[in-house]
């Protein structure tokens, strides 16, 4: 049976074998969680294996439909019933499409649920998922929402910086309003506090680690790098972009007039993949922040909340997803600010950026996965057991970009978290070869390793 054929352009679809009047939520949830998400076809008269069984008495059973919509789903969904036959045999096609007012709730049995659409499941909503579509359903999103902070307690000096350096025109304070960050009466919108220098949005921090080895169970070393950043949403990408750059290394091989520069990492890449997860994120979702952990073998960046129209990233084609702003008023400022564009092109950003490097195949393509709860991005290391072959670390002829000086200073941050590291983690917490590690070693007096091998430790002369 062509399924296509019957639910027409559609993507989300149930089939019921039968009308089960005494197991109304059954299907009723199905119609429930439709209405929340992006609309659907309940095919009746075919079995879950898709074979066509036939309805004994279509017309009675549309007009049961019908009624049972309309008394058991609040607020009443907008639907279509159609028939059709195949194989000889009769079919109801239930349309329910998008609704406006959502939650759609189901009734009886002495409850009263919501439902949404979580890949091809009809699953009961959680409490943030019960605000989301409340807020939809008044037609504002939670950035847009006014908060209790007063937007006089709070300075927005990365927003101004970065606002002058992109347009060349000075922020007033007056365009606090003008861009959805604040009201007439000075009150910050939830937009407004995430773009806050000090964010009061305790939960809007970005975790990073560097691990040692391919999972978060490296061994006596867990992790070689490890920072918290909060603030400002302007901080947090440019903190977690300098982090993802301090643990990361440059390989490049000779041409015959210059060099080809091999990055780990492609900038563009990561750059496009931690700002969508920061504009794009779900802030109903408390207690959880976006995390960029870095592996030996590649990089991964996950942020709290899945796809907005409850589909999997993973079972669709990125590159045809439709741009959908969870947080529009956020979305909107990071345009203005140059960090976003207005037509959605973030997925074909990220793999776009790895198609371009030396030593990209198809096994390196960028991966998406996501369910109800989040969304991640994987981006594997271009590097990552590639034979050298005459390619060579970009720190070995002194074209690392940090000085000297703040090699050495991270070098002693490293060793007092863990006075036994060795030479190896630190260069690659650092993203310089060993070589280079252990020529800065020799040239700071006030570092020494004591003992030999695996039982002995750094000391750093002046640390208690």
């Amino acid at each position: 049976m062509d399924i296509t054929r019957l639910i027409g352009e559609t993507t989300e679809y149930d089939k019921k074998a039968a009308l089960e009047t005494k197991r109304l939520k059954s299907w009723c949830k199905s119609v429930s969680a439709f209405a929340n998400t992006s609309g659907g076809v309940l095919i009746f008269g075919v079995s879950d294996d898709g074979k066509i069984i036939g309805l004994a008495d279509p017309v009675g059973d549309a007009e049961k439909i019908s009624e049972i919509i309309k008394g058991r789903l609040d607020p009443i969904p907008e639907f279509n019933l159609s028939f059709c036959e195949e194989e000889g045999k009769k079919l109801i096609i239930l349309n329910i499409y998008k609704g406006e007012e959502t939650p759609y709730y189901y009734s009886g049995d002495g409850v009263m649920e919501a439902y949404i659409r979580v890949g091809n499941e009809s699953v009961k909503t959680n409490s943030t998922e019960l605000k989301r579509l409340v807020l939809r359903g008044k037609n504002t999103s939670y950035d847009s929402q006014l908060s209790s902070y007063k937007a006089e307690d709070y300075a927005f000096s990365k927003l101004k910086e970065r606002y002058k350096k992109w347009t060349g025109s000075s922020f007033d304070d007056k365009d606090l309003i003008s861009f959805g960050l604040a009201d007439e009466q000075g009150y910050l919108t939830n937009a407004g506090a995430l773009l806050a220098d000090e964010s009061p949005v305790r939960w809007s921090r970005v975790f990073c680690t560097r691990w040692n080895g391919l999972n978060k169970s490296g061994g006596m070393i867990d992790a070689l790098d490890d920072a918290e950043y909060s603030g400002s949403i302007i901080s947090l990408i440019e903190n977690g972009e300098a982090f993802i750059k301090r643990n990361s290394r440059m390989m490049w091989r000779k041409t015959d007039n210059s060099r080809e520069e091999m990055p780990e990492y492609v900038e563009r890449s990561y750059h496009e993949a931690l700002i969508n997860g920061l504009a794009h994120r779900d802030y109903l979702i408390n207690g959880s922040e976006v995390h960029i952990d870095i592996y030996d073998d590649r990089m991964e960046i996950y942020s709290p909340g899945g796809m907005p129209d409850g589909s999997l990233i993973q079972e669709r084609d990125p590159l045809t997803v439709p741009s959908t702003r969870r947080n529009p008023v956020l979305a909107d400022v990071l345009n203005r600010l140059g960090y976003m564009e207005r037509k959605g092109s973030g997925f074909e950003k990220i793999i776009s950026g790895y198609e371009f490097q030396i030593n990209y195949d198809e096994s390196k393509k960028p991966k998406f996965r996501s369910d109800r709860y989040q969304f991640t991005v994987v981006m594997l290391n271009l590097n990552y057991d590639v034979p050298r072959n005459g390619t060579q670390d970009d720190t070995q002829d002194g074209t690392q970009d940090d000085t000297q000086k703040d090699i050495k200073h991270q070098i002693t941050d490293l060793i007092r978290k863990n006075n036994k590291i060795s030479t190896e983690k630190i260069a690659i917490a650092l993203g310089v070869s060993v070589s280079t590690i252990k020529r800065r070693i020799k040239e700071m007096e006030n570092v020494h390793y004591v003992g030999s091998g695996f039982s002995g430790h750094w000391e750093i002369s002046g640390d208690e």
